[in-house]
């Protein structure tokens, strides 16, 4: 593990990073001698797999009044009165 200040880390950085990468070193960088912050190898985010059994749940499906068509136009009366 590598610890250095912000200052000393701008002066630095492509040493520092060639240590991370070829040495797998980690390195603290500190302000006014507390750390802030913390560099590391860069490490992909691990696959999320896709499921390809998904079906959809019986119980969320949408129940209609009997008789009732969702694709039949609205009558007059059923209009709202601002949007006649």
């Amino acid at each position: 593990m590598i610890t250095v200040n912000m200052h000393e880390a701008k002066s630095r950085l492509s040493q520092l990073v060639k240590a991370i990468e070829e040495e797998g070193e980690v390195v603290i960088l500190q302000r006014n001698g507390q750390p802030v912050a913390e560099i590391h190898r860069y490490r992909p985010p691990a696959p999320n797999p896709i499921r390809r059994d998904l079906t959809p749940d019986p119980r969320l499906r949408p129940i209609l009044a009997p008789g009732y068509d969702p694709a039949e136009p609205l009558s007059e009366e059923e209009w709202p009165g601002d949007c006649r």
